[in-house]
C-alpha cells in the first residue's frame, strides 16, 4: 500500500484541498476548496506568471501576483488574496488594489506583524510527512511564547531547592512528631510507675498502721502502742530552780517530727525513781542529790523515754527570757502577790484574768506560786502555761533562738549546747505560733508510781515510752517525816536506812512530836516496820498498824525522841 498522497487519485468528483501553510511541527496544512471553482486554466509548468504553483494541489491553479522578492512593488490591481500565519489560518484582504504580501512557500507571508488568526475549516492530508526543520526566522524571533508550552524547559535550581528544603520540613516534622509520641509514652510510664509506688506505700502503711482488712490485730492497744512507739521524737528535760524559796519544777519538753506536734510534760515531784545506788527516791530528791544527769537516766527508765539533753532554769534567767522575747500573754487562773510588798494589803502583782500580759518578774512569780494548801501540781500547771507563753514569743528561727539563749549567759550542761538548745527551742516555737502544742500533766499515783492512765494517755501516746515504776519488791521502802524540830536528822535517818538495806523516801516536814512512830498498813509489813524501828534505834512500842505515806511500805515519823547516836 503506497502511504504517499497520489494526486491523480483526485478527479473531477473528488474534493480538492490547498496548501495554507505549516503547523508548529512543521506539517503541511491544507482545506478544502468550494465546489465553485474558476474556469481551469491551462497547466503552465514552470508558472511563468509567477510562482503560484502547488506542486501538492490537484492540477487546479489560483491566480496569485506576482513575486516579488523584497516585497517591495506594486503589480497593480491584485485580487483578495488570503495571507496565512504559522498555524495555516489566513485572512482575506478586504480593500481593493491592497498589496498583498510576499509569497512564502511555506505559507508565511514576509511581514513581521502578528497576524489575526481566521476560523476558517482546515484540513489535513493523510500520511503526509512533513518539511524539514527550518532555521528560526527573523520572524519567528518576534514571537511571544511561553514557557508553559514547551516540554522542554527546564525547572530552575531554586525550584528543586525548595523540593529539598520540603522534603527536609515534612522530614523533621514526622522526627518531632515520633519524638513528641516517645516523650508522651514515657510521661504515661513515669506516672504509673509513681502510682503504683504510691499505692505500694499506702498499702505497706495500712500493713504496718494494722489496718489493712482482716490483718489487724484484735488488740487494738497494742497497734496504737506500737505506731507511737515508732514516731521520732526530740526531748529535752527543763528543771526550773526557784533560787529565792527553793524547790524545782520539772517538765518534758517533746519535739515530735514525725506528726509534728509539739508538748510540754509536767512531772511531779512525786514521781519515784531508782537512784544511782539503787534505792528508790523522788524526782524532787534526785534532782537535789543526784543531780541532772542521774536524774536524766532515772527518768529515762521509770518511763522508757531517751531524753537527749538537761535545760536547768534558774529564775533569773527565766525572768530575763521573758524580757527578752517581749513580756508574755496568759490565760492566768490566780491572783499572785507581789513577794517584794511590805504590806499586807498590796495589789497583788499578777491578776487573775484571761490574756493577762506578764513581764519577766511577773512570769516568775507566776510560775512559782503555790498557794497554802494547794497541791504541787496547781503550782506545775502554772510553770507549764508560763513555758508555752514563752515558746509562742519566740523566734522561730534557728540562728536568732541560738542568739537569745547565748544573750542569757546561761551554763548549758554537756552534751546539749547552745546551738542545740536555740535549734531545738525554734521548733517549739513554730510549733507552738501554728497551735501545734499543747500542755499535758504526767499522772502519778500517791504511791509515786504511774497509773494505767499515765502509761496509755501520755507515756505511750506522747512519750513513745513503757511506764515502768520501781519493783515493790526490790527493797522496803520507807517513808521519813521529820518531826523532831531537827532538819538534819532526816539526812542522818536516810544514811542510816540506806546501809540498812531500805530504799529511802523523802516525806517531807511536820509539825513537832514528842515521840516517834512506824506504822504498817498491811500485815505483811509488820516485820518490816519492826525491823526499821531496830535500825533507827526506836523501842518496839513505836511500831504500829496504821496509814502509811504515798509509794511506802513502812512510815517513819520521827520525833523529838530520836537520837541519831543511838542508831
Amino acid at each position: 500500500m503506497n502511504d504517499r498522497y497520489d494526486a491523480g487519485a483526485a478527479g473531477q468528483g473528488a474534493d480538492q484541498y490547498e496548501l495554507v501553510g505549516y503547523d508548529e511541527y512543521g506539517r503541511p496544512v491544507y482545506r478544502q476548496i468550494p465546489s465553485q471553482q474558476p474556469p481551469q486554466q491551462q497547466y503552465d509548468p514552470y508558472a511563468q506568471q509567477g510562482y503560484g504553483y502547488d506542486p501538492y494541489a490537484t492540477g487546479r491553479q489560483q491566480p496569485v501576483p506576482p513575486y516579488d522578492p523584497y516585497a517591495t512593488g506594486d503589480t497593480g490591481r491584485q485580487p483578495p488574496t488570503p495571507s496565512y500565519d504559522a498555524y495555516g489560518t489566513g485572512t482575506h484582504q478586504q480593500h481593493a488594489g491592497a498589496h498583498s504580501p510576499p509569497y512564502d512557500p511555506y505559507g508565511r507571508t514576509a511581514t513581521s506583524g502578528h497576524q489575526p488568526r481566521v476560523a476558517e475549516q482546515t484540513a489535513y492530508i493523510p500520511h503526509q510527512a512533513g518539511p524539514v526543520e527550518e532555521p528560526l526566522t527573523q520572524d519567528q524571533g518576534n514571537r511571544e511564547y511561553h514557557t508553559e508550552q514547551f516540554a522542554f524547559v527546564e525547572d530552575p535550581d531554586s525550584d528543586s531547592e525548595d523540593v529539598i528544603d520540603w522534603l527536609k520540613f515534612t522530614e523533621n516534622r514526622t522526627e518531632r512528631r515520633e519524638e513528641a509520641r516517645r516523650r508522651a509514652r514515657a510521661r504515661v510510664i513515669a506516672l504509673a510507675v509513681v502510682l503504683a509506688l504510691v499505692a505500694a506505700g499506702g498499702v505497706g502503711y495500712l500493713w504496718y498502721a494494722g489496718k489493712l482488712p482482716g490483718l489487724s490485730s484484735s488488740d487494738e492497744k497494742t497497734d496504737t502502742a506500737t505506731t507511737a512507739g515508732a514516731q521520732k521524737r526530740d526531748v529535752i528535760v527543763v528543771h526550773l530552780h526557784n533560787t529565792k524559796k527553793g524547790g524545782t519544777s520539772t517538765a518534758l519538753l517533746v519535739d515530735n517530727t514525725t506528726t509534728k506536734q509539739g508538748t510540754t510534760v509536767l512531772i511531779p515531784n512525786s514521781l519515784a525513781l531508782t537512784g544511782d545506788d539503787g534505792s528508790t527516791t523522788t524526782l524532787a530528791k534526785s534532782v537535789d542529790d543526784d543531780g541532772s544527769s542521774g536524774t536524766r537516766d532515772a527518768i529515762d527508765t521509770v518511763l522508757g523515754t531517751e531524753i537527749q539533753g538537761t535545760w536547768r532554769l534558774d529564775t533569773p534567767y527565766l525572768q530575763n527570757l521573758v524580757d527578752l522575747v517581749g513580756n508574755i500573754e496568759v490565760d492566768t487562773n490566780t491572783d499572785v502577790p507581789d513577794p517584794d510588798a511590805k504590806s499586807k494589803g498590796a495589789a497583788p502583782l499578777v491578776r487573775k484574768g484571761k490574756a493577762q500580759t506578764l513581764s519577766g518578774k511577773m512570769a516568775v512569780a507566776y510560775a512559782t506560786y503555790q498557794a497554802s494548801g494547794e497541791a504541787q501540781n496547781a503550782q506545775l500547771e502554772r510553770f507549764g502555761q508560763v513555758m508555752q507563753a514563752v515558746l509562742r514569743k519566740m523566734t522561730s528561727d534557728t540562728q536568732g533562738a541560738t542568739v537569745t539563749i547565748q544573750t542569757l549567759g546561761m551554763i548549758i550542761e554537756p552534751p546539749l549546747t547552745d546551738k542545740d538548745l536555740g535549734a531545738f527551742l525554734a521548733r517549739l516555737a513554730d510549733l507552738a505560733k501554728g497551735g501545734d502544742y499543747k500542755t499535758a500533766l504526767l499522772p502519778v499515783q500517791t504511791d509515786g508510781t504511774l497509773s494505767a492512765q499515765a502509761s496509755a494517755g501520755v507515756v505511750k501516746d506522747v512519750l513513745g515510752g513503757t511506764a515502768k515504776s520501781p519493783d515493790k519488791d526490790a527493797a522496803v521502802r520507807v517513808s521519813i517525816r521529820n518531826a523532831s524540830g531537827v532538819k538534819d536528822n532526816t539526812e542522818k535517818a536516810r544514811v542510816v536506812l540506806l546501809n540498812g538495806g531500805f530504799t529511802f523516801l523523802e516525806g517531807g516536814t511536820a509539825a513537832t512530836a514528842a515521840t516517834s512512830e512506824v506504822v504498817y498498813a498491811d500485815a505483811a509489813d509488820k516485820e518490816n516496820a519492826t525491823e526499821v524501828a531496830k535500825t533507827l534505834g526506836l523501842p518496839a512500842g513505836a511500831v504500829a498498824k496504821g496509814e502509811v505515806s504515798a509509794n511506802a511500805d513502812v512510815s517513819v515519823v520521827l520525833g523529838q525522841d530520836y537520837e541519831p547516836s543511838s542508831s
